[in-house]
């Protein structure tokens, strides 16, 4: 290279690549909670996510901030240093987009779960298995999800589908204000008067986009005893008990929800439909009779009226452990994807469906009922769009080869159309955007200018 080529290289090269590395030690003194970085000896564990799938990434650092304060200097630091930053609560991205290669804010330490006047305050790090348990010491409960490990604020963000939510709605159809960091720094509590825009897109927008909530206030609702049922049918019946239940299911009383299972494991196949009914098991009886007469016998039930708490810790598959045990449930490898349907499935839909699931491998297709009150919220009330639906849909695959979970995501788009769950967020997903905001989609858009306009936060799937 001659002396002029050489200059005119040389007056090309970035700024950045003489800047100064990331003083991530001076990170380190000015947090109230700890910060972790490669070398350290939790480092391992404080990369990990849910799913071992994503082991192989590896933070530039993980700061388990203990306050406001420390979400808001890692902020501080990230701007300072072009440094990529990613939020974290219970890690269950199924994308893996609570981990990145830059600072991962984790609030796993702020979960502190408080009680009065009707209103529960829970920090954005608290698991469901915690939240369940300490509201219920007060007698009350909020409508959220199943899996014990999922922490409340990524539920709550991205709308909140769970096992009350028939009767009660969405996660994010009580939350009355949350307080959030933005990406300027400034802590902001959000409501229907203040920061009106934000307290919208926090209620279905998704986790990661506009910037790092750091507690959620609820309204709560009685946790009165709940009676949980669970009936199996022989594979043979699949197809019938899938038409019956997605009339019945999605149309029953607001105090009955209900999820079918089409399963194909080590044990074979097997179609099971479970839910919870809050009144007496007598009257399930009566509810669940004209399912039972069109789908045909089941091979198994089992019908129980329990405590509220213990009826969360049935759906959460923990039901025989202690809330430290269920806490503590092993990872596990799979991947998933998802539909929201619209309208029930036809004929040649439900023989898709069930042959879709005969197909080898160990796989499942998880039917939760929608309707009740999710239904009586209007699609642009909260960020959440998908009101009209009957129910949701996950196809969910053991292990990271996605082959099955394509191949049946495919079979199936021409039955329910464009429509996702952003908390089911799927990397693969083209269509995205129209897929989990509908119309929504441009307000969240103007939202996110207001209140990141730099993009900090930059997630692959980003509004």
């Amino acid at each position: 290279m001659d002396r002029r080529n050489f200059l005119h290289a040389a007056a090309l090269t970035p700024l950045a690549l003489s800047a100064p590395p990331p003083n991530w030690a001076r990170l380190r003194r000015g947090l109230a909670g700890t910060l972790v970085l490669p070398g350290d000896a939790g480092y391992d564990g404080a990369r990990r996510l849910y799913n071992p799938a994503f082991d192989r990434v590896r933070p530039g650092g993980v700061a388990y901030c203990a306050s406001a304060a420390d979400v808001s200097a890692c902020l501080a630091f990230a701007r300072a240093n072009g440094v990529p930053v990613t939020t974290r609560s219970g890690g269950h991205s199924y994308a893996g987009w609570s981990t990145g290669s830059g600072l991962v804010i984790d609030v796993s330490g702020m979960n502190s779960v408080a009680y009065a006047g009707g209103r529960a305050v829970i920090g954005a790090g608290a698991k469901l298995i915690d939240v369940y348990d300490r509201l219920f010491r007060h007698g009350v409960s909020i409508p959220a999800g199943s899996c014990p490990t999922v922490g409340i604020g990524g539920l709550t963000l991205g709308g909140g589908l769970g096992t009350v939510s028939r009767q009660h709605g969405l996660t994010c159809d009580v939350l009355d204000s949350v307080d959030v960091v933005t990406a300027d720094g400034r802590l902001l509590t959000c409501d229907a008067r203040r920061h009106a825009g934000l307290y919208w897109a926090c209620r279905g927008g998704g986790g990661g986009n506009f910037g790092v909530a750091v507690s959620f206030t609820f309204r709560t609702h009685a946790a009165r005893d709940l009676t949980v049922f669970s009936l199996h049918w022989p594979w043979a019946g699949a197809g019938t008990a899938l038409r019956e239940w997605q009339s019945w299911g999605p149309s029953a009383p607001d105090e009955l929800w209900s999820t079918l299972h089409l399963t194909r494991s080590a044990g074979g196949l097997d179609v099971q439909i479970t839910g919870t009914y809050a009144g007496r098991l007598s009257s399930l009886e009566r509810l669940l009779a004209p399912l039972v007469a069109k789908a045909g016998r089941p091979s198994s039930r089992y019908i129980r009226s329990v405590s509220h708490l213990d009826a969360m810790k049935i759906m959460a598959g923990c039901s025989s452990m202690s809330v430290a045990q269920c806490r503590r449930k092993p990872r596990t490898a799979f991947s998933a994807k998802s539909h929201l349907a619209y309208r029930p499935l036809p004929a040649d839909g439900v023989r898709a469906l069930v042959n879709g699931v005969r197909r080898g491998g160990r796989h499942s297709v998880l039917m939760d009922a929608m309707g009740g009150a999710i239904g009586r919220v209007g699609p642009a009330e909260t960020a959440f769009p998908h009101r009209a639906a009957l129910f949701s849909v996950q196809y969910y695959q053991e292990g990271m080869d996605r082959s099955w979970l394509r191949g049946i995501h495919s079979d199936m788009s021409p039955f329910f159309g464009n429509h996702a769950y952003v908390n089911y967020i799927d990397a693969e997903l083209a269509n995205w955007r129209s897929a989990y905001y509908g119309p929504n989609a441009a307000r969240l858009a103007e939202v996110k200018a207001t209140y990141d306009p730099d993009r900090l936060f930059r997630l692959p799937q980003g509004v």
